[in-house]
């Protein structure tokens, strides 16, 4: 038997028989990103943002500095808040954006 498919039954196998828990089950894919986020980030620094938004977790935004060291960002910010109301002005404008 290939290992791979071994190992995929014997995990299978495992989460098919542990015994139920009161406690949410961790799920990897849902995991939020940022645990902790900085409020001082000069928007000189900054190379690229990412937006993220998953079901469990708040807002996130990734920033990836010139430094190519990737800091969570607080939304919270005042130019980061004008930024993302730009961006939707932007788009409504322009006619790309869906009510």
């Amino acid at each position: 038997m290939d290992m791979k498919l071994f190992a995929v039954v014997a995990v299978l196998t495992l989460v098919t028989y542990a015994p139920p828990s009161q406690a949410k089950p961790i799920s990897l894919v849902e995991r939020c990103y940022c645990r902790s986020t900085v409020n001082s980030v000069p928007k000189s620094f900054i190379r690229e943002l990412r937006f993220i938004h998953t079901p469990n977790c708040p807002f996130q935004v990734i920033a990836k500095l010139k430094s190519n060291k990737e800091v969570c960002v607080n939304p919270e910010i005042r130019w980061l808040q004008q930024y993302l109301k730009n961006v939707i002005n932007k788009g409504r404008r322009h006619g790309n954006w869906r009510r």
